[in-house]
């Protein structure tokens, strides 16, 4: 079978280190400029009930149905369909927590930056944090050689399936498993501004464009997601042109913070 590389052993670690330290790193910045602990668990919570639970539950209606065969035969149309559930749920779950949960947090314009950061840092913890955690684990079982006897155990499908995976952990470039925590990176910064939009399309009287908006970047963001890996094309033209997404987006929010917080906000 082989084995996976030392590098990308210690590829995967710094990624781990990154799913795990983003939002951890976040958190303690936020905290330093006075922004409440609330907004960040409250965060979480939205990423975790709107994008891993409600989004989820309708990917999996959804394409598993006629329709859902036509949207998955064409790159364009799941892009279109992924950015699109991607914005609503997310911009909805963000919408309906400022309104509600965080009502009483908006003296502060600090926490729109601590609410993405858990709605970001969630998402950077589970994706590659966990991710990493289990390509480590894998990885010390090829290693160690203890893969074969997990293998024999199985069906015959699974058993092909687990070799198929184990495989591409063995041949993929060390670079590869470091790619994740640089889309991770832009990823956050993506939902540290986004979350600025709604928070002031929530707050502000006269931006509640802003929502629609937001939903707008997301859409656009994820379905170029979808299509530039859908086409192949390198890695490193792939994340160039997710940075450059993420850093128009992160520009947009800063000139809407500057705009409309509070004179004393942080």
């Amino acid at each position: 079978m082989g084995t996976v590389s030392s590098a990308s052993i210690l590829c995967m670690s710094i990624s781990c280190l990154v799913g795990f330290g983003l939002p951890v790193g976040m958190l303690i910045f936020f905290r330093r400029k006075k922004a409440d602990l609330l907004p960040f668990f409250v965060g979480c919570g939205v990423m975790l009930f709107f994008a891993l639970v409600l989004e989820s539950a309708v990917h999996g209606i959804v394409l598993s149905s006629p329709v859902g065969q036509v949207i998955q035969s064409s790159l364009l149309l799941y892009a279109l369909y992924g950015g699109l559930m991607a914005g609503l749920f997310e911009e909805t779950g963000r919408l309906v927590a400022f309104r509600t949960l965080l009502r009483k947090n908006q003296g502060k314009d600090i926490n729109a930056w601590m609410y993405g950061a858990g709605h970001g840092g969630f998402e950077s913890a589970a994706l590659l944090g966990l991710g990493m955690v289990n390509n480590l684990v894998y990885s010390a079982m090829i290693n160690s050689g203890s893969a074969e006897n997990v293998l024999a155990a199985l069906t015959d499908q699974a058993r092909a399936q687990t070799e198929a995976a184990l495989q591409s952990l063995i041949s993929a470039s060390p670079a590869l498993f470091l790619a994740g925590s640089v889309e991770r990176i832009f990823a956050v910064i993506l939902q540290l501004s986004l979350s600025v939009l709604v928070w002031f399309a929530v707050k502000k009287k006269g931006q509640a464009k802003l929502y629609p908006i937001a939903i707008l970047i997301h859409f656009a963001v994820d379905a170029v997601v979808v299509v530039l890996s859908g086409l192949g094309l390198p890695i490193v033209l792939t994340e160039a042109i997710i940075g450059v997404m993420a850093a128009a987006s992160l520009w947009y929010a800063l000139r809407i913070w500057r705009a409309q917080r509070e004179p004393a906000a942080l």
